[in-house]
């Protein structure tokens, strides 16, 4: 390893997430607005949070992007082992918070962190690490596919007791990703898809809730006032936002109509203000992301970094691909936070780790 040189980060990533960071703080502080003064009493209630989880998470991309990414492969099996203990110890009744139904957070008040956040980026390491390792072997089903996969499945397991099907998803969707990018045959993952859809199946019909939201989604005004509602005010402020949107601060749909409006559907709220330009423009800071990761993880000087980019990457560009889509209409409604721009303590600190150890892989890249 000493013989890689240092180079200066890729400018790209750093510009592209401070300009998402950016815009995030100003549409949580007008989407959450009137929420947080008729429930809170302070107008800038979330604004103030959202900026302090920023600072955190600068600091801590910071802090990453000087940290040598290979010497996480020390702590790769620590990481994960804590990751598993926090998904076991947040199920515990009166350790786990309950919110929104889910028992998924660890803290005091309402200062939290969400372990299935962590497992997201431990699991990424532990499967860059153990692919890595095991680079001989990856052709073969056994140590290749279903080891890994296996273990990810457990995690997802104790998620789901949570129950929180959207973080399963992420994650699923991420490691599928590491592995195919470590060179698992396609036969073994789509033989392992074909068994996985069935059971993701039975998952959505031992949940009444899950059940409606697919029949909401396929037709959201069968059911106006109950499970179609998020998707109808969702499509209520995509539509008057037109080019150039209301203004900023305008937005209709943020005055109690649609749900939640500074987490899963700040999205909307930002079409609705800013109109479609504002939304491409926040897309193509996504694109750009993306496209810099890809190629962090392309030229990255060994498969370890490649790996480890490749799931960060990945990671992000299935959050926003899902956050979209339930906003737009386009799936099932399901709570997963937009990277970067939606409010949120944990996972914007954890994304922001994550970039930094993508940083840090790109200093080094060829």
């Amino acid at each position: 390893m000493a013989a890689f040189v240092r180079k200066q980060p890729d400018l790209l990533i750093i510009s592209s997430v401070l300009l998402l960071l950016t815009i995030g703080v100003v549409i949580v502080n007008s989407a959450s607005s009137v929420l947080s003064a008729q429930k809170i009493g302070d107008p800038y209630f979330f604004a103030k949070r959202q900026l302090m989880w920023a600072a955190l998470g600068i600091v801590m991309m910071f802090v990453m992007m000087r940290f040598d990414y290979w010497k996480l492969r020390k702590y790769a099996n620590l990481t994960l082992l804590i990751c598993f203990l926090a998904l076991v110890v947040v199920l515990i009744p009166g350790v786990g918070v309950v919110r929104n139904g889910s028992r998924a957070w660890l803290g005091v008040a309402s200062f939290g962190i969400q372990p299935s956040e962590l497992a997201k980026l431990g699991l990424i390491v532990f499967l860059a690490d153990y692919l890595d390792r095991n680079q001989q072997k990856i052709h073969l089903f056994r140590a290749g596919v279903l080891i890994p996969l296996g273990i990810v499945v457990t995690a997802i397991g104790l998620i789901m007791l949570e129950p929180d099907l959207g973080q399963s998803t992420v994650i699923m969707g991420t490691a599928v990703i590491v592995i195919f990018a470590a060179g698992a045959r396609l036969l073994h993952l789509g033989g392992l898809a074909s068994l996985a859809l069935p059971a993701f199946g039975v998952m959505v019909a031992i949940a009444p809730y899950r059940l409606q939201r697919i029949f909401a989604f396929l037709n959201p005004w069968s059911d106006p006032l109950g499970s179609g509602y998020h998707i109808i005010q969702s499509l209520y402020a995509l539509g008057p936002g037109g080019l150039l949107g209301l203004g900023l601060g305008h937005s209709r749909q943020k005055f109690l109509y649609l749900p939640e409006p500074q987490t899963d559907f700040v999205f909307a709220i930002l079409c609705e203000e800013l109109g479609f330009l504002g939304g491409a423009t926040v897309l193509l800071l996504f694109l750009l992301l993306i496209w810099r990761g890809i190629r962090t993880a392309i030229t990255a000087p060994d498969t370890f970094g490649s790996l480890l980019a490749a799931g960060i990457t990945g990671m992000i560009a299935v959050q926003v691909v899902i956050n979209i889509g339930v906003v737009t209409g386009s799936i099932p409604v399901t709570g997963i936070t937009l990277p970067f721009i939606s409010y949120g303590g944990s996972s914007l600190t954890l994304m922001l780790t994550g970039v930094g150890i993508l940083l840090n892989i790109s200093r080094y890249a060829r």
